[in-house]
């Protein structure tokens, strides 16, 4: 298997999606940290590969393919066994999976990000509302694994991985999931797999510190 250049913030659920994903199939990550909180995401070595700036970004022998989502699509794909449990042929699996990484991106981790990162910059914004809408994410969460083992199907997918790597970081600044338990069932049996997220929780440790040092008082 070929070795791939990953630009990436380490602790990030991006980045972790993307290392669980690259260790189910095989891949190897030349991992290559990004620090944008000093700008190294602006800089014009960055800007050429891609040119939106963001992280994290994987480069295979000259493609280069940003947002983790696409990402572990794009190793699937590529470099997993054929019609893979991962991300199958089935067009309505797909779609439900497809479904579930949007759901992710525009629900879950949005409600995530518009809840902490006001607290990180000790913004007004009302808190207490923006908590209502993360969970209310994981409300809809928790109906949608009602009887369910995974997220999408019935066997692991990227969609696991995705939503997975989210609530792991979710859960550094001591978000409780008792409230919901199809949630938390689910994130337990996920938790048991033997993937890398397993090597980054010294990375999680450096998260938590950073965000509950940042934390409005």
């Amino acid at each position: 298997m070929p070795t791939l250049d990953f630009y990436n913030m380490p602790g990030s659920p991006g980045t972790l999606a993307v290392v669980m994903t690259a260790q189910a199939v095989g891949v190897e990550l030349n991992s290559i940290n990004v620090d944008t909180t000093k700008g190294e995401h602006l800089k014009p070595e960055f800007l050429k590969i891609n040119p939106q700036h963001t992280v994290p970004t994987l480069v295979d022998n000259g493609f280069a393919i940003w947002e983790s989502r696409a990402i572990v699509v794009y190793l699937v794909e590529k470099y997993g066994k054929p019609d893979s449990p991962l991300y199958p042929k089935d067009p309505q699996i797909r779609a439900v999976i497809n479904q579930r990484l949007y759901f992710d991106m525009g629900t879950l981790y949005a409600a995530f990000a518009t809840y902490y990162f006001p607290i990180l910059r000790n913004s007004s914004e009302e808190t207490e509302k923006n908590l209502e809408k993360l969970n209310a994410a994981f409300e809809l969460l928790n109906t949608l694994l009602e009887g369910q083992d995974y997220v999408a199907g019935s066997q692991t997918s990227v969609a696991d991985f995705a939503i997975f790597a989210t609530i792991l970081v979710i859960r550094v600044i001591d978000f409780d999931l008792k409230e919901f338990p199809n949630v938390d069932r689910w994130f337990q049996n996920v938790r048991n797999v033997p993937l890398a997220w397993a090597q980054d929780l010294r990375v999680l440790v450096d998260v938590k510190n950073f965000l509950c040092a940042n934390l409005k008082k």
